[in-house]
């Protein structure tokens, strides 16, 4: 996978319009998504899908999500079963 910044909004602090990060494909052909960094939380945007449509998770959550490799595999595992 490829990742980049597509635009850095940022001073000392992540702002609201927060850090936006592009990720595509090992090959460079495909545009997986986008996923923005912001003060409050991570969006996650499939493929070419807006920043108000994007699926948000708060800080809390991803935090209690990578507190152990036991959570995060659940996690993981958990999402993968919902496909």
């Amino acid at each position: 996978m490829k990742v980049w910044i597509k635009s850095f909004d940022v001073e000392m602090q992540v702002k609201s319009n927060g850090i936006e990060l592009e990720v595509r494909s090992a090959d460079d052909k495909n545009q997986l998504g986008d996923c923005y960094a912001t003060m409050t939380g991570l969006i996650w945007c499939t493929g070419k899908t807006g920043k108000k449509n994007g699926i948000k998770i708060s800080w809390q959550d991803f935090i209690s999500i990578c507190a152990s490799e036991e959570s995060l595999k659940a996690a993981v595992k958990a999402a993968k079963a919902v496909k």
